[in-house]
């Protein structure tokens, strides 16, 4: 056997890493420290319409955001500066996403299409799309950032190698009847699984490879009514310019905790599930929210739970007992995105009201 150099022996660093991982510095507990305050750092402002998602550069220097104004905006942490805008999409942004080693940044569009660019000179490198794409309103990156997966109103999911811009796999579920959109999508935090939350507020997991395969089919949010049975999706009926039936349990976010022992999903039915993984088995239903919840964060220690969603608040939640301790109500509409910095010490939320602001826990630093 060759002997490995120092290089390959060294750990791969992990996302969920807290920023004192391997400092001497003892690992911080997340929840006292969010416990111990919230204080809004900086509020960008340049987005021209309602903001729908953000996310910290992984040196956790800058963010991206895109929206309904079809652009994307980078912004430097520090002073707030708007440090570049990409444009390419056509219609609203739905999902940004930088890879792992901060070389590449993805974004999804109700224009179809998915966009990879380069945040450093802000150059779009490859279009991704097929020919019967609808809307593409999630994504989420495999934890070693080599596989992106998409979710769409749409029943398929479809994941592409990152590199290359090859499709790689289409995951369709084992029932050719059921023709719900898979619209919400993350991978499990060792990248072997994929869950998916559909427009009724059912929800999937997937072995993604070798097979493909639909693994567990869980009914999630959704709720067989008496009167109605069936499982239509609300479509757009013309002549009475209405839905059909509202779509009442559509899932707006999903999460996996760090120690990959939950998943957690965030329905318009205004209530956030918790399940025990392997099997999907329900745990607990945490209620506050008041409208559609459409972001979740968990820490990196998985210990809180950070919940955003149109009724404009931004919730902090215990998951060892399911009670939330803290409730931000800053923005002035909907808070569509909220993501943690690499080091988890601050949170960016994205709103309707077309800003994006950073938030940082902790007390209250002395004058």
């Amino acid at each position: 056997m060759a002997d490995l150099t120092a290089s390959e022996l060294a750990p791969i660093p992990s996302p969920f890493t807290p920023a004192s991982a391997g400092t001497g510095a003892p690992p911080v507990d997340f929840l006292e420290y969010w416990k111990a305050g919230a204080r809004e750092l900086t509020t960008y402002r340049g987005h021209s319409h309602g903001v729908w998602s953000v996310a910290f550069a992984p040196n956790g220097l800058s963010l991206a955001s895109g929206g309904a104004d079809r652009l994307v905006r980078l912004w430097d942490i520090e002073t707030g500066r708007l440090l570049r805008s990409l444009r390419g999409h056509t219609a609203d942004i739905r999902s940004v996403i930088f890879t792992p080693d901060g070389q590449t940044l993805a974004t999804a569009s109700e224009d179809r299409t998915i966009r990879l660019w380069n945040p450093v000179n802000g150059e779009s490198k490859k279009l991704l799309f097929t020919r019967y794409d609808h809307n593409v309103v999630s994504l989420s990156l495999s934890p070693d950032g080599l596989m992106l997966a998409r979710g769409s109103h749409n029943k398929d999911i479809k994941i592409w190698e990152v590199a290359t811009g090859t499709e790689l796999m289409t995951l369709l579920g084992k029932d050719q009847y059921d023709h719900h959109w898979s619209v919400c999508v993350v991978f499990s935090p060792d990248g072997m699984h994929l869950a998916s939350g559909t427009d009724i507020g059912k929800i999937k997991l997937w072995e993604v490879l070798p097979s493909g395969e639909e693994k567990i089919l869980h009914n999630g949010h959704w709720k067989e009514t008496e009167e109605d049975t069936s499982e239509t999706r609300g479509y757009f009926v013309e002549d009475d310019g209405g839905f059909q039936k509202p779509m009442s349990y559509w899932i707006g976010a999903m999460a996996f905790t760090p120690d990959a022992k939950l998943l957690i999903t965030g329905s318009r039915d205004e209530t956030i599930k918790l399940f025990d993984m392997p099997h999907l088995a329900e745990q607990r239903t945490l209620k506050g929210h008041t409208a559609w919840v459409r972001a979740l964060a968990v820490t990196a220690d998985s210990k809180v739970l950070i919940s955003a969603g149109d009724d404009t608040t931004i919730r902090f939640w215990d998951l060892s007992n399911g009670r939330c301790f803290r409730t931000i109500k800053a923005h002035t509409a909907a808070v569509r995105g909220i993501t943690l910095s690499p080091d988890g010490m601050k949170l960016a939320s994205a709103s309707w009201d077309r800003t994006v602001k950073l938030w940082e826990g902790g007390a209250e630093p002395a004058e």
